[in-house]
């Protein structure tokens, strides 16, 4: 089992393939916030979102300070299935439903323009992260000769001809098939899309910080959790004037006249979260030898879809990134979710060979299927990244611009699609946003509930809810060497009780998706505040405050 420091670098036990070329080590430092400070722009998070915004900023003349809570890359950048497409995972035919032709146009355009920019910036700097551009296939999850193979690809013919209306460089082939698809399994049939790309994510971005760092108008602190932003002044029809106050769980304060929660999720109370799903999404990374399978991503029509892209190994073999399996946060058993990956790609690339990497991540689904990037609502100075919608890779990299652009006023088309404050396109998803707030509350009954009657029944290596007539819910989890550490179960955002997860070693809430490490670390909002830690009776000490 992994030590806590291993949270600080990542947010789960597992290892992600990227650390395979460029292990956590290789990563810039930067040292801990210790005093007030005053900037233009404060970023509060270093992962794609935030690391984008800056190198906009930075590029433009800006004064930016960014802050993080461990270390860069730390969160779910550096745990992604890498996959860069403008061929988005909901489709443009939903797309449009919610959002209109204008609004699809504009989701086609600016992640277009996103995995062009991934190339455009990587050449300017020379930074070295295998871009390269490539097809993209989108295939049935039936085989050739199930019933639902012909009406799922009647679905992906609509898709090609309405993204062909939307200027997308899209084609269908009958009877295509993968070079490399040896496998007795048939799923030929495919929408051609071309001009996707692929990268090593956390090259690239260890290449834009390794620039920023060397920036006169650049500072990043870690290991600076941001507590609270507050906006003080007073602004009303464009007279006056108001900051942003963002302060520190040290008691810190950096002045100043923009932030920019690029975190995954808002640490807050409700507002957009409310408006989201959470849901755990999983990878391995196989061997395969070069030059086996064609280089592509491809991806099926499936609800919880399998994906798969390549990326170096060594001389002799590449590694196949194969991704899927999401189910909702904290609900459903994480168990046996590898072990279906592993299957999919056996039954359909023979020559496969060993399993070297294996993780998990997490994704937030947006309701209406595009991200929330721009002012958060309520807001005049306090801007918002979040709902990467299964793409989150291409709405980082436009999310740089768009908040940039906004910060300077400058106009976009692309602003209003985003816009976190959009009403229209929620209200058309009214029934799902009811029934996944009827989903949401029966998670409460964990109150109720307790995982384990006895410490003694637990495994070394393994956690569980303790809850008892007589404590509030406790979370306990065993060590290998069979020494128990508890924490309160109690998630400090909305008070849910956390469940264990088997395969990361953490604690996850499955009311808004907050993560903590083993040990109660924070490692994903909502949250603000690690959970509670207890005394030797179990009793829980006094819960960190929590600002909404």
């Amino acid at each position: 089992m992994s030590s806590p420091q291993h949270f600080m670098d990542t947010s789960g036990d597992t290892e992600p393939v990227w650390i395979h070329t460029e292990p956590y080590s290789s990563r810039p430092h930067f040292p801990k916030l210790d005093k007030d400070l005053h900037t233009d722009v404060c970023i509060v998070g270093a992962g794609i979102g935030g690391i984008s915004t800056a190198y906009e900023l930075v590029s433009r003349g800006v004064n930016v300070v960014m802050i993080e809570a461990r270390e860069v890359l730390s969160g779910e950048t550096g745990r992604t299935s890498g996959h860069l497409s403008s061929a988005l995972d909901d489709g443009y035919v939903e797309i449009a439903k919610k959002h209109g032709d204008d609004g699809a146009k504009a989701a086609a355009q600016s992640h277009t323009w996103a995995l062009d920019h991934v190339g455009e910036v990587s050449k300017k700097l020379g930074i070295e992260c295998e871009y390269r551009h490539l097809p993209g296939y989108e295939i049935s999850q039936y085989p050739v000769g199930h019933p639902k193979h012909a009406e799922e690809i009647e679905q992906v013919k609509e898709e090609v001809e309405y993204c062909k209306k939307l200027g997308m460089n899209v084609t269908f082939q009958e009877g295509f098939a993968v070079k490399g698809w040896d496998g007795q399994i048939d799923q030929r049939d495919a929408a051609i899309f071309s001009g996707q790309a692929t990268f090593h994510p956390t090259k690239y971005l260890v290449g834009l910080l390794k620039w920023l760092k060397d920036q006169p108008n650049f500072q990043c602190f870690t290991h600076t959790r941001m507590m609270d932003i507050e906006e003080k002044g007073v602004e009303i029809l464009g007279m006056g004037s108001k900051d942003c106050h963002v302060k520190t769980d040290d008691g810190y304060t950096i002045t100043c006249k923009d932030a920019l929660e690029a975190t995954c999720v808002p640490l807050q109370k409700l507002s957009v979260v409310a408006e989201m799903e959470y849901n755990r999404t999983y990878c391995i990374a196989i061997r395969v030898p070069k030059n086996y399978i064609e280089d592509c991503l491809l991806y099926d029509e499936a609800e919880a879809y399998k994906y798969i892209r390549f990326t170096a190994c060594d001389e002799k073999d590449d590694y196949l990134v194969i991704g899927g399996c999401d189910h909702p946060v904290g609900q459903e058993s994480e168990e046996g979710r590898f072990a279906e990956l592993e299957q999919w790609v056996r039954e359909r690339f023979t020559r496969a060979g060993s399993v070297d990497y294996k993780w998990s991540g997490q994704i937030f689904e947006p309701l209406d299927y595009v991200a929330f990037i721009g002012l958060n609502p309520g807001k005049k100075h306090t801007y918002i990244i979040t709902g990467d919608s299964g793409n989150g890779l291409t709405h980082g990299v436009l999310a740089g611009k768009l908040i940039a652009d906004e910060i300077q006023g400058v106009a976009n088309p692309w602003s209003s699609l985003y816009d976190p404050k959009r009403v229209s396109s929620l209200a058309k998803k009214l029934p799902s946003i009811v029934s996944h707030a009827a989903e949401i509350n029966t998670q409460y009954k964990r109150h109720l509930q307790s995982d384990i009657t006895d410490i003694e029944d637990l495994a070394p290596g393994t956690g569980g809810v303790l809850n008892s007539a007589t404590h509030k819910p406790l979370a306990v989890y065993k060590d290998d060497d069979g020494t128990v550490h508890k924490v309160s179960a109690v998630c400090p955002h909305l008070k849910g009780v956390v469940c264990w997860n088997n395969v990361e070693k953490s604690w996850d809430c499955p009311i808004h998706g907050s993560r903590f490490s083993k040990d109660g670390l924070l490692i994903m909002g909502p949250s603000k505040a690690n959970l509670s830690p207890v005394d030797k009776d179990g009793e829980v000490l006094q819960q960190q405050a929590v600002k909404a």
